[in-house]
């Protein structure tokens, strides 16, 4: 099997306006690095657009209708952040349909792992408004439809975007047949994803945020995933992995502060990788959300292909200084999860 990559023209033509971080020359570059290039093992697919009752396990119709009252707009801003133009609307439907293909097609048996390159991203998208430059919330939409049409009980949902995805995690905080992770910089915009949030009722544990400060790299990102997150992973056995692909921890990227490198990238996808062929067959699919330095973007997208694209996980071998940053949340979180994730007690420290 290939690895697929959903993409399409209509991605381009979500016009946020001059100056705005989310530009189409993101998404564009990334393009142009696949033609121009092409990696041996994936094969590109034309994503469908999302239906409205797929939206609607995530969304309510008051949002639904609001994005799409904005098709054939020149412009319409939607928050101080978040705005559209007159393909935005077609170009959030693909988005969303683009993440629910990728996940039927792992499923399904059809791609050894999935990439839905879109735009506009997802993650901060609300049940009931656009935020964050994210219209509707691309891996929610994916996650739920998982659950409801393909008969999956368990999803792990990572997200280790520089921004904490507010959107998803306020989605399945009530739920624990979907685990969220997420790794971010706080504080930080949105302001959410401290360590003391960890999902409510039925829900309590089955969300984990990492919050580290600006300037983290490599190292700790990697040792939190291995130490804290890795255990739960086993203990939740998920039946599919879907990736909030966020690569605004780059060193260079324009908002980010982080200092991630290819390597760091490498090791932390070929991780992820593992625990889907340990936990699902293999079953892991991507979908794009942030990143705003285009070489770096198309960099980092490329090395995430390469380590999707390979018979099996690659070796994870890097080790670096963890800051003691780092070692304080690996502690605090332990202490607020290990009494409902058993698998946390026994980890090694």
């Amino acid at each position: 099997m290939k690895t697929a990559i959903l993409r399409d023209d209509i991605f381009l033509a979500h016009d946020t306006g001059e100056g705005h971080p989310e530009s189409t020359r993101r998404l564009d570059t990334v393009y142009r690095s696949l033609d121009e290039t092409p990696i041996e093992g994936t094969v590109q697919v034309a994503p469908r657009p999302a239906r409205r009752e797929e939206l609607a396990r995530v969304h309510t119709g008051h949002h639904i209708d609001a994005v799409e009252r904005t098709a054939n707009v020149r412009q319409v801003l939607l928050d101080n952040d978040t705005r559209t133009s007159a393909r935005s609307y077609e170009s959030a439907l693909k988005a969303a349909g683009a993440t629910v293909q990728a996940v039927e097609m792992v499923c399904q048996g059809e791609a050894r792992g999935a990439f839905a390159l879109v735009r506009p991203p997802g993650h901060h998208a609300e049940q009931n408004h656009a935020m964050g430059f994210c219209l509707f919330n691309n891996v929610a939409v994916a996650a739920a439809h998982a659950i409801a049409e393909l008969g999956l009980e368990r999803v792990l949902v990572l997200d280790p975007d520089v921004h904490h995805g507010n959107g998803t995690q306020h989605t399945f905080w009530h739920r624990p047949d979907i685990l969220y992770v997420s790794s971010h910089r706080y504080p930080f915009y949105p302001g959410t994803g401290a360590l003391n949030e960890i999902g409510v009722d039925e829900g309590r544990g089955y969300t984990i945020n990492l919050p580290l400060p600006e300037g983290t790299g490599d190292a700790d990102f990697l040792h939190l995933f291995r130490k804290i997150v890795e255990p739960v992973v086993n203990e939740f056995r998920p039946e599919l992995i879907l990736v909030s692909a966020g690569y605004d921890t780059w060193m260079n990227d324009p908002l980010g502060g982080m200092r991630q490198t290819r390597m760091g990238f490498q090791q932390l996808y070929a991780l992820f990788r593992s625990w889907a062929d340990r936990h699902c067959g293999g079953r892991i699919a991507c979908t794009l959300e942030g990143g705003y330095d285009p070489p770096g973007l198309a960099l980092c997208v490329r090395t995430t292909l390469e380590v999707l694209r390979e018979a099996a996980a690659p070796a994870v071998e890097f080790e670096g200084h963890v800051t003691e940053d780092a070692e304080r949340v690996a502690q605090s979180l332990r202490s607020k999860l290990a009494p409902i994730w058993k698998d946390l007690v026994h980890a090694r420290t």
